[in-house]
C-alpha cells in the first residue's frame, strides 16, 4: 500500500515526492530504470525565463524561479544554483525586428527583460563576436545542476518518509468504476488512492495503462560537452533562433536550430541542442554534433580551440502546444498528470512539485491549472 504512487523518478517526480511529504503524505516513487536516467539526466541546467511562452507559461515559470532562491535551505545540499542572468543573442535584422515584439510580450507577462545593442552585449559578455548585433537580457535567467537537483529532492523526500524503488516497471494501472485504485508491477500489486504520471517521455505509455490517450512525444536533443576550462562564459546564453524552433518544429525540419550554452561550476561548457523527432532513439549523430559546433563557433570564436570531450542525447517530452500536462484527468479519479514539460522540466520542477502536492493534499492550487489540463487537446480537436 502507499499514500500515493508516483511513476517516474526524474526531477518532476522527485519534486512531487518531496512536496507531498511536507503535507504529511508519504509517497512511493517507482522508477523503471534509475533516478534521473531519463530527461533529467540528459539535459543542460538552464533555468531560462526568456524562452517561456508569454502568458500562463511564463507566469508559471516565474513562480518556479522565485522558489529556487530558497530551495537549498529546504532540501539541503548544493544544487549548484546561481543566477548570472541570461542573454538571447540576435544575429540578423529580421531577428531583431521579431525580438522587439518578444521583449514587449514578456514584459507584459511580468518578466524584467531589456533589449541591448551588440556593443553592450559584448561589454557584458566579452567572448561574443561581432556576429551578434543585439541581445535581450534578463537578470532572472539562472542555472542549476540537474543531477544534484533531482537527487536532493529525492534525499529530502526519503528523509521525510517517502520510498523510492528503482528498476521497477509499471505493468498496469487498476481502474475500477472510473477510479484508479492500484498499480501493478512485474511482481506485486500496490494499493493506492492516487497515481501520478510523472514519466516524462514515457508518459504516453503510462497513460495507456489507464486507458488514456496522452499526446506526449519524445523529441531528441543532442548536447556537446567541452573540456573543463577557466571561466569564459559569464551568462546563460541562447540564440533567438533557438527560441523560435522551440515553438515551431517546422523550422528544425528546414535546417533551423539555434543554440543554447552554459558553463557549469566544473568549468565544462554545455552546448545544445538539436530538436529531433526520432522516436525513442537517444543516440548522438555526427551531423547533430557538427551542426551544434558550426552554429556556436562563429558566435564565440574562442570555443574553436576548446576540445570536446563527449556528447549525449536525451528525450524531451514534447506536447503539441508546448505546455506541460498538469492536474486531474476527467474520467479517471485519482489519476494525476505531471508530464510534458519538454525542455522546461528543470526550470518548472519546484512549482510543479508544489502544485501537484497541493492538489493531492487539499484539492486546491494557488496557481490555476485549467489551461494545463489533458482535456484541452480533445476540446481543440472538437
Amino acid at each position: 500500500t502507499a499514500d500515493a504512487v508516483i511513476i517516474g523518478a526524474g526531477v518532476i517526480g522527485a519534486s512531487i515526492a518531496f512536496h507531498l511529504t511536507r503535507h504529511g503524505i508519504r509517497p512511493l516513487v517507482l522508477e523503471k530504470s534509475d533516478p534521473a536516467a531519463g530527461s533529467s539526466g540528459a539535459c543542460d541546467g538552464l533555468v531560462f525565463m526568456q524562452s517561456k511562452k508569454p502568458g500562463l507559461h511564463l507566469k508559471l515559470a516565474l513562480e518556479s524561479r522565485r522558489r529556487f532562491d530558497g530551495l537549498m535551505d529546504q532540501i539541503g545540499g548544493s544544487i549548484e544554483f546561481r543566477s548570472p542572468g541570461g542573454m538571447c543573442l540576435i544575429e540578423s535584422e529580421a531577428e531583431l525586428a521579431a525580438m522587439r515584439l518578444f521583449v514587449a510580450e514578456r514584459r507584459a507577462s511580468g518578466l524584467d527583460v531589456e533589449l541591448i545593442d551588440g556593443d553592450e552585449a559584448r561589454r557584458r559578455e566579452p567572448c561574443l563576436s561581432r556576429k551578434v548585433i543585439a541581445a535581450t537580457f534578463s537578470a532572472l535567467d539562472s542555472q542549476v545542476n540537474p543531477y544534484a537537483l533531482t537527487f536532493a529532492f529525492l534525499r529530502a523526500a526519503k528523509s521525510a518518509g517517502a520510498r523510492v524503488l528503482s528498476g521497477v516497471e509499471v505493468k498496469g494501472i487498476e481502474v475500477v468504476s472510473g477510479k484508479a485504485i492500484g498499480v501493478l508491477t512485474g511482481n506485486c500489486r500496490i494499493s493506492t488512492p492516487v497515481v501520478v504520471n510523472a514519466a516524462g517521455a514515457l508518459a504516453e505509455e503510462v497513460g495507456r495503462l489507464a486507458g488514456l490517450e496522452i499526446p506526449i512525444t519524445p523529441r531528441r536533443g543532442q548536447i556537446v560537452v567541452t573540456a573543463s576550462i577557466a571561466p569564459l562564459v559569464r551568462h546563460c546564453l541562447i540564440s533567438a533562433q533557438y527560441v523560435a524552433v522551440k515553438f515551431n518544429p517546422e523550422l528544425a525540419a528546414t535546417g533551423g536550430m539555434g543554440f543554447s550554452l552554459e558553463q557549469a561550476d566544473s568549468g565544462n561548457i554545455l552546448i545544445g541542442s538539436t530538436r529531433e523527432f526520432v522516436g525513442f532513439d537517444r543516440r548522438t549523430t555526427f551531423d547533430g554534433i557538427r551542426t551544434i559546433a558550426s552554429r556556436i563557433a562563429p558566435v564565440i570564436p574562442a570555443l574553436q580551440r576548446v576540445p570536446v570531450i563527449r556528447a549525449f542525447g536525451g528525450l524531451r517530452p514534447y506536447t503539441p502546444d508546448g505546455l506541460p500536462i498538469l492536474g486531474k484527468v476527467a474520467g479517471v479519479e485519482g489519476f494525476i498528470m505531471a508530464a510534458g514539460h519538454e525542455g522546461d522540466g528543470i526550470a518548472l520542477s519546484p512549482i510543479t512539485g508544489e502544485l501537484i502536492a497541493d492538489l493531492i493534499a487539499t484539492g486546491r492550487t494557488q496557481f490555476p491549472l485549467e489551461d494545463f489540463r489533458l482535456e484541452r487537446f480533445r476540446e481543440k480537436t472538437a
